[in-house]
This record gives structure tokens, C-alpha cells and sequence, in this order.
């Protein structure tokens, strides 16, 4: 008995294209190619996205969106003809011009990528997530967690990060004050003048040059720049804890190159244990976020009950509005699955609700993304080298971070705040009750 011709594969690109059209309600922002030589889309004014394998759409129509995408791209199973944060602005300008301004997942819709799949002979078992997306376990901000966390995304080489990073290791927000924010890092002004600006400023608002010796607890101290640089140009007597290892070896072998030994310590420890009180200083930056909402309370007792009463606490910390707190879907599975980020005003909630009085906020988005673009530019120059430091995948994985961050800064959709208070409301403080002119931007 004669069996039945099968039918032809209906071409992959076509179908896709077609699928995107009824999702977004509007043609995609991309040409697609796609493995069996088949594309589709617009041919000018719009990059190329190729799937060189059934498992990069498998990851599109199982995880729509930003996830399925970011999944293709770092493990090399998609790929795009333009830099990635030209590409990323592009689309997401196109989107927003789109009637459908969020992906509809619609029964049709779904019928329909069910379909895509199998006439493109992808419908098996999903592909396993990538090497470099986080899997967490365990009891959300359980110190275990919280560790667990910290170390996958820090156990990187340190060789990487200082290819990316100023000469201090400072990794957060800078604060420019001898360039234009619109503009790269210049030999005349750089990533080390912008974040010497940061920490410059910062000692400021502790306090720091108001008399030598004074005790600072630098929690969360990363890679230890604000630590060294408030003992070496202060003459402060700092505590940094850390829950990296690597860290704070790192910072104890430079506190030893100085001859600052004497006046910095580097604890291994987690922050909710700190317990030695009557800090003249107590600084945090941009470590709150990783507390998250339920943590939070705690991080703001650990702040609070260290401070002397005269004592002035200094939080730096990123903000958001919107559906994703911890960052979206990319963020939360390959860089840092357990942050919570909130608009600046709830996070002045938190702090005066945890028993301290804030008397100043100090807005800096554009300064970050002046920021991640001096990180970006050594990033691009130094991608040969990162590359053989720590594999593709990881790189594809901070080339989407920090296209993604930039944009994010840049169109306001994330802020980041320095955000100045006291104990005990009420008290008599050392803090000027005008913001002085250094603590602003010079640009007024």
C-alpha cells in the first residue's frame, strides 16, 4: 500500500515572521533567517537576526520575549548582524510604536508557535538552560541563598573585572563632574577621575574630612575602593564586609601594597551579623538592593544599630518603577535572580520606618549611564581578552548587560540615588540642614 507523500516543511522564517506579526500586531523590528535557508522581514533600516539551530526557536516560542532571546544569543544559537545595543534600541523603539504594546499569548497565538514547532521539527525536549543562568534553591534571602548568588556572579576571574572597571574597582555609579553626561570618557577625563569623584564625594557627605581617625563601616565593600580610598585620603579606620572571599582577599592584599593595614579590615561576613555599633560613619553602595523587600528591614537595622548618635549613613542605591523590581526577565536569570529595586520614595519609606531621619537624596541616573558607557567602551576594546579569560558565553552575557543597563539609565525606566540620613529623628546632627554646593552637580 502506497503511504502518503508527506508534505513539504513550511519554511521556518516565514513562519516566525508571521507568528511575531499577530503577537506584537504590527511587522517585527528584525529580519529573520533561519537555519533552512529560508528569511523573511524587513530588508533596510532593520538588523538580521539568524537561528542557526531549532534550539535557538525553541527558546523564542517557549520563553517569548526578552528570556527566549537573551537564552539564543549567549549560548551562540542566534545571532545579529548589528552591535547589540543598537540593535536592542531599535527594537525597542519599533515596539513601542506597536498597537500591542505587550506580547498577547493568545490561544491562536499559541496554537500557532505549537505549529511553528513542529513543521520546523523542534518540538522534542527543550534545550537545557545555559551554563551561565543562575539556579537558585533555597529559602529567598537565606544567608545560604544570598551567598550562592553573590559567588556566581563574582566568581569570575578578578582579571576580568579590572579590565573593565577603574583602577579602584569601584562597581557602581560614578559621579562626573569634568565632562559632559551625554558623552564617552576622555583622556582629559576618565572612568578613575569620575568614580575618584564618587568616592570624593561620598567622604564629603559622611563626614569623613571633618577630623582624621573617624570609624567607617563600608557594608557590602566590593573590591574595597570606597574602603581604601576613605583610610588613604581621610585617614579613616574602616571596617568592609563582604561575603566574597575573593573580594576580600583582594582588598587585603591591596590595603597591604598601600601600608593601610593598620586602618582597614575586611570582615567575611554577612551583613545581618555586623553587631559592633558607634560607627562615625556607616556607607552601603548599592548593595541594599540585593537585600530584597523582606530583607530590607534588616538591612536597615544593620545600618541604624551601628551608628553612633552622631553619626551619618550614606546609602547609594539603584531604583525602578514598573512590572520587573529585580531588573527583567534577563537580569533576574543570569546576573542577580534575587534584587529588588523600587522607586526612590518607597526606599525612603523603608529607611525612616527602620528608625532613621534622611536628609538628602541626591538623584545620579545620568552619571550611570555616563558610567556604563566608559565600562562599555573598555568592555568592546578588551573582548579578545575577556573572551579567552572567561569563555563566549559569559561575554555575550555582560555585552546584553550592559547594552541593557545603558538603555535602561538612559530612558528612565532605572535611577540610582544617593541617599544621606542620621539616626535617631530628632537628634541633633552634624548634617548642614542646606545641601552644600559640593554635594551637587556642578552642572547645576
Amino acid at each position: 500500500m502506497r503511504r502518503p507523500a508527506t508534505a513539504p516543511a513550511r519554511p521556518v522564517a516565514p513562519a516566525l515572521v508571521a507568528l511575531l506579526e499577530d503577537v506584537l500586531g504590527a511587522p517585527p523590528p528584525a529580519r529573520v533567517v533561519a537555519w533552512d535557508g529560508s528569511s523573511a522581514g524587513p530588508d533596510l533600516g532593520a538588523p538580521t537576526v539568524t537561528l542557526h539551530s531549532p534550539g535557538a526557536l525553541q527558546r523564542l516560542v517557549r520563553h517569548p520575549g526578552e528570556l527566549g532571546a537573551a537564552q539564543a544569543y549567549v549560548t551562540g544559537e542566534l545571532s545579529i548582524d548589528w552591535p547589540v545595543e543598537r540593535a536592542l534600541r531599535h527594537v525597542r523603539g519599533q515596539i513601542r510604536q506597536c498597537p500591542a504594546r505587550r506580547i498577547r499569548l493568545s490561544p491562536k497565538v499559541i496554537r500557532e508557535a505549537v505549529g511553528l514547532l513542529r513543521g520546523a521539527d523542534a518540538f522534542g525536549r527543550p534545550p537545557a538552560p545555559p551554563a551561565t543562568q543562575i539556579a537558585v534553591t533555597g529559602r529567598l534571602h537565606s544567608r545560604r541563598r544570598d551567598a550562592a548568588v553573590i559567588h556566581h556572579h563574582y566568581d569570575i576571574p578578578t582579571d576580568f573585572y579590572e579590565l573593565i572597571l577603574d583602577d579602584a574597582m569601584a562597581y557602581s555609579c560614578g559621579y562626573v563632574t569634568g565632562a559632559s553626561l551625554d558623552a564617552h570618557e576622555t583622556p582629559a577625563y576618565t572612568l578613575e577621575d569620575a568614580q575618584r569623584d564618587k568616592l570624593d564625594l561620598v567622604c564629603r557627605k559622611l563626614g569623613l574630612d571633618q577630623r582624621p581617625g573617624m570609624r567607617l563601616l563600608d557594608v557590602g565593600c566590593g573590591w574595597g575602593a570606597l574602603s581604601l580610598h576613605a583610610a588613604e585620603h581621610y585617614d579613616a579606620a574602616v571596617t568592609g564586609v563582604t561575603i566574597a572571599r575573593e573580594q576580600q582577599q583582594f582588598v587585603e592584599k591591596r590595603a597591604a601594597d598601600r601600608g593601610l593595614t593598620d586602618r582597614v579590615t575586611i570582615r567575611l561576613q554577612d551583613y545581618r551579623d555586623v553587631a559592633d555599633r558607634r560607627y562615625d560613619a556607616v556607607a552601603s553602595l548599592e548593595m541594599g538592593e540585593h537585600a530584597g523587600d523582606r530583607g530590607y528591614p534588616a538591612f536597615v537595622e544593620t545600618l541604624r544599630r551601628n551608628a553612633a548618635p552622631h553619626a551619618r549613613i550614606l546609602v547609594q542605591q539603584m531604583s525602578r518603577r514598573g512590572a520587573h523590581p529585580g531588573g527583567g526577565p534577563f537580569i533576574e536569570a543570569f546576573i542577580a535572580p534575587d534584587m529588588t529595586m523600587r522607586p526612590v520614595g518607597e526606599t525612603v519609606e523603608l529607611l525612616e520606618r527602620g528608625g532613621l531621619e534622611v536628609r538628602d537624596v541626591h538623584a545620579l541616573r545620568e552619571h550611570y549611564a555616563w558610567t556604563v558607557r566608559a565600562w562599555q567602551d573598555r568592555f568592546v576594546a578588551a573582548r579578545e581578552e575577556l573572551t579567552r579569560l572567561v569563555g563566549e558565553e559569559v561575554v555575550r552575557v555582560w555585552e546584553l548587560y550592559l547594552a541593557g543597563g545603558l538603555l535602561a539609565f538612559e530612558e528612565g525606566r532605572m535611577g540610582v540615588d544617593q541617599i544621606l540620613a542620621v539616626p535617631a529623628p530628632g537628634a541633633p546632627t552634624t548634617v548642614p540642614a542646606v545641601r552644600p554646593a559640593t554635594w551637587s552637580d556642578p552642572r547645576g
